[in-house]
């Protein structure tokens, strides 16, 4: 019977680990997002290391999914364990400083597809942090599935598996799009306040010109495209092209075209002179901006409000209008 159950609690661990490294694997800008909000001057105050998120990002998927691989084949058990232990306990401790503080209200652990409190979380890892110990005591009944032969291959085939995805996702978009801004969802009806009080999944969405809120002139319109360049700085030259070119044959079309971003006004100003812009620049929240598409830049086709397709400006050709 005891070995039953250890076989269940290893299944168990195991397959949230993958899970949750899978939910970050096809976003792993989002998970950088994550680790930038933890270093934070007002979290960990490790503003030097903000730079860094992304590869930390990437380290954290890569480490989730193969211990969770490695504990559902039984490969190395008992160094697999000592690592989930350690992955457990460290997260143990930054949910619990977040939740004791109020830091950060979503830790992020399954990305955007399952949202958790710092103290969901927390309760959460302290009930797998025992089923570790408890694996790690019983060790030796967990039994390898396969020889090292083919759990080897298995894991090696993982990791370039995943930095081929992760490599993709960077370079254009997330493969699943666990967001309210996903093609299909209506922003206006994202915006809307629940009985019980919580806040919608669409907030602080508003798009404002030096003297306008266009929010619901955008959002009514039959057909509108919103250019998204959250750090106009860090547009180059060609992107610059390829977004007039857009605008110009969206226009004739009888599309509203509009660049969102967050940039500061000096900014604006410059980039829409040394590039000649055809378009009006709206100011919109900065985070609102990296939750509506991970791409700077990156473009959303909307109808009366609903996402009808999403591109990074390098698949700009892929746009069906």
């Amino acid at each position: 019977m005891h070995t039953i159950i250890l076989q269940f609690f290893r299944g168990i661990t195991g397959i949230l680990f993958v899970f949750s490294g899978f939910v970050k694997l096809v976003d792993p800008q989002g998970s950088a997002y994550k680790f930038e909000e933890y270093f934070g001057g007002d979290v960990l105050n490790l503003e030097g290391l903000i730079p860094f998120a992304l590869p930390f990002s990437i380290v954290l998927i890569l480490t989730e999914l193969i211990l969770g691989i490695a504990l559902l084949l039984g490969y190395r058990t008992k160094t697999t364990l000592w690592c989930l232990f350690g992955i457990t306990t460290l997260f143990l401790c930054l949910t619990g400083y977040s939740a004791i503080f109020d830091k950060v209200t979503d830790c992020g652990c399954f990305g955007d597809a399952i949202k958790l409190t710092a103290w969901e979380t927390f309760y959460k890892n302290i009930i797998f942090l025992m089923l570790i110990v408890w694996m790690m005591i019983k060790h030796d009944q967990i039994k390898p599935l396969f020889s090292k032969n083919i759990t080897q291959p298995i894991l090696i085939a993982s990791v370039f598996s995943s930095l081929y995805v992760i490599y993709h996702v960077l370079t254009y978009l997330p493969l699943i799009d666990f967001r309210p801004y996903a093609i299909g969802k209506n922003i206006r009806a994202g915006m809307v306040y629940q009985e019980d009080g919580e806040i919608p999944p669409v907030h602080d969405f508003y798009l404002e010109s030096e003297t306008d809120d266009l929010t619901d002139v955008i959002l009514d319109a039959p057909k509108a495209i919103l250019m998204v360049a959250n750090h106009l700085e860090h547009v180059d030259g060609e992107a610059w092209k390829e977004l007039i070119k857009l605008s110009n044959k969206a226009t004739d079309k009888g599309y509203l075209v509009y660049l969102l971003s967050s940039s500061s006004t000096a900014l604006v100003s410059k980039t829409k002179e040394e590039n000649t812009l055809p378009f009006d620049v709206l100011f919109c929240d900065g985070t609102t901006l990296k939750t509506m598409i991970r791409a700077n830049p990156g473009i959303l086709g909307l109808h009366q409000g609903t996402v009808v397709f999403k591109e990074n400006w390098k698949n700009i050709k892929e746009i069906k209008w």
